[in-house]
């Protein structure tokens, strides 16, 4: 019942119809030779077959997943209210992970967000944030233990155009609709449409993470400096397969509208390739050197700002090492 569940939903819904055949054959070929007649621990059947699906299409968003006790009859990708709103209890005493906010050396903000909560959630928060550094001359965004969640990241982004710019748009199988986003207009706070942004990433970015690093590079309105990131671009649901099994299937697929693809697969390209723990020093380095560059006349602040640069130098040399 599972693995015939598991490749109708396959079939029905995955983002990509013909890959979705190839996944879902390689399934019962598998089935055919009776390589699961044997497997009698559930976790680790849940395990088999995710590699199997990936084994097609290495896609990180989609797999099996196990749970320990039955699984309701409810819709598992809409929580009761009361779960939703001790989920967001819970994460409110971590701050939603806004991790760091502060002035480095140089005058360049940083803020680091380790999840991409939604916006709703994150609305004080990012106001804060973004009021703290908007004196400074660059704004860099640390995403690199990031690995997605939500739709924050599009709050965030909005920070840092005048206008509202068309961000991207998305592709729903199932619906047969294509939605597009737009940054917003209004954001409460301070707009940095003047800063220069630097965007940290690493190999273990992931999802929404990716989604605000690529689109704000794709729009020429940030440097990405680090990791290739892991390549995840696709919104995912939970459905039920089993009594205790979940399979999470990609439905919808993005289009940037200046690159008219994604990153699936792939990663975020950084525009600076360089270790993810050198990547802070790394764009500090290049934010005061711009800085520098458009206030060639300041003659005592240059002196500070190269002694600035002069010492990160040093810091970073001896990281490379």
């Amino acid at each position: 019942m599972v693995i015939d569940t598991l490749i109708f939903k396959i079939n029905a819904l995955y983002v990509y119809e013909d890959l979705a055949k190839k996944m879902t054959l390689a399934i019962q070929r598998h089935q055919q030779h009776h390589d699961y007649d044997t497997i009698t621990d559930r976790n680790s059947f849940a395990r088999i077959l995710t590699a199997d699906l990936r084994s097609v299409n290495n896609d990180g968003h989609l797999g099996v997943e196990y749970s320990a006790t039955p699984i309701g009859n409810e819709s598992p990708e809409a929580p009761p209210e009361e779960a939703a709103n001790a989920f967001r209890k819970t994460w409110a005493r971590s701050n939603f992970n806004f991790k760091k906010v502060e002035i480095l050396d140089g005058n360049i903000g940083l803020v680091q967000l380790d999840t991409f909560f939604p916006m709703e959630w994150i609305r004080d928060l990012a106001q804060a944030s973004m009021t703290f550094v908007a004196h400074s001359d660059a704004v860099i965004i640390d995403i690199r233990k990031n690995h997605g969640f939500a739709d924050g990241g599009g709050l965030i982004a909005s920070y840092f155009f005048k206008d509202a710019v068309h961000f991207e748009d998305q592709y729903d199988r199932d619906a047969k609709t294509l939605r597009q986003s737009w940054t917003l207009p209004v954001v409460p706070g301070p707009k940095l449409a003047d800063k220069d942004l630097y965007i940290l990433v690493s190999k273990d970015c992931f999802s929404a993470a990716e989604d605000f690093a690529y689109n704000m590079q794709a729009l020429g309105r940030a440097k990405v400096i680090g990791e290739v990131t892991g390549g995840g671009a696709h919104p995912t649901k939970p459905y039920k397969i089993g009594v205790y099994f979940l399979a999470t299937i990609p439905f919808a697929y993005s289009v940037n509208p200046v690159t008219h693809t994604d990153w699936e697969g792939k990663g975020v390209q950084p525009d600076v390739k360089v270790p993810a723990n050198q990547a802070l020093l790394t764009a500090q380095i290049m934010a005061i050197k711009t800085a520098i560059n458009r206030s060639p006349n300041d003659i005592e602040r240059i002196k500070g700002l190269q002694q600035v640069i002069s010492e990160k130098e040093k810091q970073l040399a001896a990281m490379a090492k």
